[in-house]
Parts: C-alpha cells; structure tokens; sequence
C-alpha cells in the first residue's frame, strides 16, 4: 500500500487539510509573510532530519542542471503560492481559501496536457469540471 501513488496523495491531502486548520490559527497575531518564513524553517528543518536519518542526502554536483532549473523554479512558485495562501487564510476563512487554492487541481490539469502531453478522457474532463463547479460552490458566503 505504501508504493502505491493513491496511498501517497491521500496522506498529502490530510496533511495538506491540518496545514490549513493549524495555520489559520497559528497566524492570528502575526504577519502572514513572518509566519510563512517560519513555516518554511520547520521544514527545512525537517527535511534535514529526514534526509538524515534516512541517508538519502545527495551530491549537489551530481544534479543535473536541467533538475536544478526546474527546481529552483518549483521553489519560487511554492513560495509565491504559500505567502498568498498565507494571506488569503488571515483575511478569509479556511473552509474557503482552501477549496479556492484547489483550483490549482484544475491548472495542473489543463498545464499536464498542454506541457507535458499528458491525456486526459472525458470522463478525466468531467472530474475537472466538477471540481471546479465545488470550488465554486464552497467559496459562496450564503
């Protein structure tokens, strides 16, 4: 179960759900970019821990450059999403901002066929379009 991808995703978007309850309650009384530079700490420094206990620290030279560019790039867009994510989570409420930051399921959709050649069928398609009809309908304030 644990090779499985399905079992992996699911465990992500648990930890994805607590990263918006504990977040949402952890920047009441701060500056929402501050809380991000703490966040990104605590997982650097678990990252380090993790890496370390388990011996899978790499070579940096051995990282080809391509990895590197494609990399560095996914850090500044995750960094991008989380000081927004961030703010969004201090100024609305969590049960809002965290189906509106799902719309990014919906991009990596459309991005995986455009990019990456992915396929999707029309059923793939159907998913997509609903959960972009439930981001709507839990981002209402009724």
């Amino acid at each position: 179960m644990v090779l499985s991808w399905q079992f992996w995703a699911i465990l992500s978007a648990v930890f994805a759900a607590l990263t918006a309850i504990f977040a949402k309650i952890g920047i009441q009384g701060i500056n929402s970019d501050f809380a991000t530079l703490i966040r990104t700490l605590v997982i650097i420094g678990a990252l380090c821990l993790f890496l370390t206990m388990t011996g899978q620290w790499q070579k940096v030279d051995e990282i080809p450059a391509r990895s590197w560019l494609f990399l560095v790039l996914s850090g500044l867009a995750t960094g991008a999403s989380w000081l927004a994510y961030f703010r969004a989570l201090q100024i609305g409420d969590a049960a809002r901002v965290a189906p509106v930051d799902k719309l990014s399921i919906i991009l990596v959709a459309i991005f995986g066929v455009a990019f990456l050649g992915e396929k999707l069928s029309a059923v793939n398609w159907s998913g997509v379009v609903l959960v972009g009809a439930g981001v709507i309908l839990l981002s209402l304030k009724v």
